[in-house]
């Protein structure tokens, strides 16, 4: 569906499902939050949406993992305050805000175009009160100055090291992908400036980079203690990781967990994916 200016997308929906969760409460006096030119709006989680371009970054299967990943960590033990690192349009940030209500959200973000749709959306769904996002590079100390002590960080950062790739020229696109601003051994040592005693740090990280992981969580004092691998489809080599890091004191035994297989060899979302899409409120 078109309006003035963007796009608000429509609904794929199964006849009577019911969204879950919170319901957005999208400010009355506020046309800025809907899309404008080159901008749409998109369903996320139950009945709360995001905003994004049309040509640029959009949340993709690494954002809704990430975010699940974490919730599920913390299923029994629901997160006070949280922070993204490097929330980029605020997928992970929003999401996670919609699995715990009550808590207090944080995302940094270095572009200013994607800190400023993450904010929007935030306002759209009327969780202001809640969650806010800082423009910042994440790499800078002052970055996260004055910032309490989170029980869940989270991060999805870039996994091609530059000159590795070719550069992406639409909006947003390069710093997502290629490691412009540090890669996951530098959101490892912002994670650990902001971990509680026995906080989660949940980051995801292409298949081949066991070792950086493995390198950035000691030089941080963080310790692995669970790994989860995310294949695409059926037969296919592993994607990407999923990695949850506590502080060394609180760090048991390292658990590799089953693989996340999204499709089978039909091309059918897995009985595994259709259960995770449930639980952060898309139809399954």
């Amino acid at each position: 569906m078109t309006g003035a200016a963007g796009i608000v997308r429509r609904a794929r929906r199964p006849a009577g499902w019911r969204a879950p969760g919170p319901r957005p409460a999208t400010p009355d006096d506020r046309p800025d939050l809907w899309p404008g030119v080159g901008e749409d709006l998109c369903h996320l989680a139950g009945d709360w949406r995001i905003l994004q371009l049309v040509r640029g970054h959009r949340w993709s299967l690494d954002d809704l993992v990430t975010a699940w990943f974490g919730a599920e960590l913390l299923r029994e033990s629901p997160p006070g305050r949280f922070v993204d690192l490097g929330c980029g349009i605020g997928t992970v940030l929003l999401l996670t805000a919609w699995r715990f209500p009550e808590a207090l959200g944080l995302g940094i973000e270095a572009q200013e175009q994607s800190a400023d749709l993450a904010r929007r959306s935030i306002a759209w769904n009327g969780v202001e009160s809640r969650c806010r996002v800082r423009c910042a590079d994440l790499r800078e100390p002052a970055s996260l100055f004055g910032e309490e002590a989170c029980d869940l960080v989270t991060a999805t950062p870039p996994y091609l090291p530059v000159g590795s790739a070719h550069s992406s020229t639409r909006p947003q696109c390069a710093a997502c992908h290629l490691e412009q601003r540090g890669g996951v051994e530098d959101f490892t040592q912002a994670a650990a400036r902001l971990l509680a005693s026995q906080g989660w740090f949940v980051t995801c990280a292409a298949a081949a980079q066991v070792e950086r992981v493995a390198r950035g969580a000691a030089r941080a004092g963080l310790a692995v203690v669970r790994r989860m691998d995310v294949v695409p489809r059926e037969g296919k080599e592993v994607l990407f990781s999923m990695w949850a890091m506590r502080r060394r004191h609180h760090a048991g035994p390292l658990r590799i967990d089953r693989a996340l297989v999204v499709r089978d060899r039909l091309g059918r979302w897995t009985e595994q994916f259709r259960a995770l899409r449930t639980g952060m409120g898309l139809p399954a």
